[in-house]
């Protein structure tokens, strides 16, 4: 009997004990507020997919025991079933009871909703001497238009200004993220929230300059950074990653899995931005920290290259169908294509693997001045893979094409000839690399020009023109489909 006694009695002490730590002495839990004033530090880990990963790390006083923590000025954007919190100091002594976002934000139309049924003050210009009068009202109503019931009158359309006496307890000035959380430590400590946003994406534009014989050119990359998340990141530890990452069709499993990419991501070890390969995608670390405004698109260089040894080719391109019929004249005036070509090795300068984005590429008139030539985007390009840009058409060099026959061998034996004409009205030499698509099982039976099978499905002349000249290229070829 006497020990059910003593159990009985530690017991009641225990659950005393709790409730002393679950409520302060006047009955009420707790409330602290954060804001950016308590920010020791931030890191911003940015998907070129429109999603950023937010690490906030705060110093915070907390009473001991349960209380709520809100943790204001967070991005707008916020994915709310992303977040969570942690103690740095001592991560076991800060437990989560409840976790909340609060994204019902002051403005004056909720304001008003909020007031209804309680007094609020109007204020009024008196036109005839000119001072200010002051009037207690209801808030009756407000649908359509604030309604007040002033001493036994209603009224609407009031012209003057409503003066309310506080903002309401279940109204945030900021988007605030808010846990009902059990603190164990009686000394401040620090915290970290971390959370993924959307409206935060990255992109990457590269200048590439080319000398005046076009065999090299200078290239500058840049990264362009867009905050649209809704909230500002001072001096943030900054890194970029960049890959086609596959979007799941659960969007919360979606989100798990991308705030541990870029969880991970943040504690890679920390030039501008020194890069690192992660997974199977590409980190960029910036090298010094960076402040990232509300609704600002910043700049920030990525990689400076001279001299680059360039390859410009002039494409000619024919079509699968021309093989399947006769067809006489396939084509006339047919474009030829301007490429460059970029090797991304080490030996030429470069061989930092290149984030996709837009490359335009500029050369300098007669005058020296500086022209655009064309752009074209690139995919995600690794080192030692080459970048290929097309800039435009060729003015000077045009092509044309003729099927000079066409017949029916066998059941499903076919053979057609071919005559492309190239002219060059350039002052200069040039090479065409005619790219020619032979379906079927097919074999090259006489043509003007070498040709080269460089794909099963693919031949290649590569045909001289001389300037303000014609080359003509003639081919024969049997084909089995």
């Amino acid at each position: 009997m006497v020990s059910r006694i003593v159990a009985f009695l530690a017991a009641a002490v225990l659950l005393c004990s709790t409730s002393i730590l679950a409520s302060p002495s006047n009955g009420k839990q707790h409330v602290v507020t954060s804001t950016l004033d308590d920010q020791q530090s931030v890191s911003l880990t940015i998907y070129n997919v429109n999603l950023g990963l937010v690490k906030d790390q705060r110093t915070l006083r907390m009473p001991k025991g349960i209380g709520e923590l809100r943790f204001m000025d967070v991005a707008s954007q916020i994915i709310p079933t992303s977040v969570s919190i942690r103690s740095v100091d001592q991560p076991g002594s800060l437990a989560v009871l409840e976790q909340n976002y609060e994204y019902d934000l002051l403005n004056p139309q909720k304001l008003l909703d909020k007031y209804i049924g309680k007094e609020a003050k109007l204020l009024t210009q008196n036109p005839w001497t000119e001072r200010e009068e002051i009037v207690t009202a209801t808030l009756l109503s407000n649908n359509g238009g604030p309604i007040f019931k002033i001493g036994d009158e209603i009224t609407f359309g009031h012209p003057g200004r409503i003066i309310f006496p506080g903002v309401p307890e279940n109204l945030m000035a900021k988007p605030t993220l808010v846990w009902l959380a059990e603190n164990g430590l009686l000394s401040g400590q620090k915290v970290e929230a971390s959370y993924l946003t959307n409206g935060l994406n990255w992109r990457s534009d590269y200048v590439v300059t080319l000398n005046a014989k076009d065999d090299q050119a200078d290239l500058a990359g840049w990264v362009t950074i867009d905050n649209r998340s809704g909230a500002a990141y001072r001096n943030a530890k900054l890194k970029l990653v960049a890959g086609d990452v596959n979007r799941v069709k659960d969007e919360q499993e979606y989100d798990r899995k991308m705030k541990y990419a870029a969880e991970v991501a943040a504690k890679a070890a920390p030039v501008q931005f020194k890069e690192e390969s992660f997974f199977e995608y590409h980190i960029y670390t910036l090298q010094r920290p960076a402040t990232v405004k509300v609704n600002q698109t910043k700049q920030i260089s990525l990689v400076q290259a001279s001299a680059i040894p360039v390859k410009k080719e002039l494409l000619f391109h024919g079509a699968n169908y021309y093989y399947y019929n006769r067809y006489g004249e396939a084509i006339s005036n047919q474009k030829v294509g301007v490429f460059v070509e970029i090797e991304n090795r080490e030996q030429n300068h470069l061989g930092m693997p290149l984030p996709k984005g837009t490359v335009r590429v500029y050369k300098q008139d007669n005058e020296g001045s500086l022209q655009f030539i064309g752009e074209d985007t690139i995919d995600h390009t690794p080192r030692d893979e080459k970048v290929r840009i097309k800039l435009g058409d060729a003015f000077d060099v045009v092509g044309t094409r003729k099927q000079t026959d066409w017949k029916k061998i066998a059941y499903d034996t076919y053979e057609a000839a071919f005559e492309i004409s190239l002219r060059n009205h350039k002052q200069e030499d040039v090479a065409v690399k005619v790219i020619e698509p032979i379906p079927g099982d097919w074999k090259m039976l006489s043509s003007s020009h070498p040709s080269s099978k460089s794909e099963a499905f693919t031949a290649e002349f590569v045909v001289p023109v001389k300037k303000d000249s014609e080359t003509r290229l003639t081919y024969r070829v049997r084909m089995r489909y």
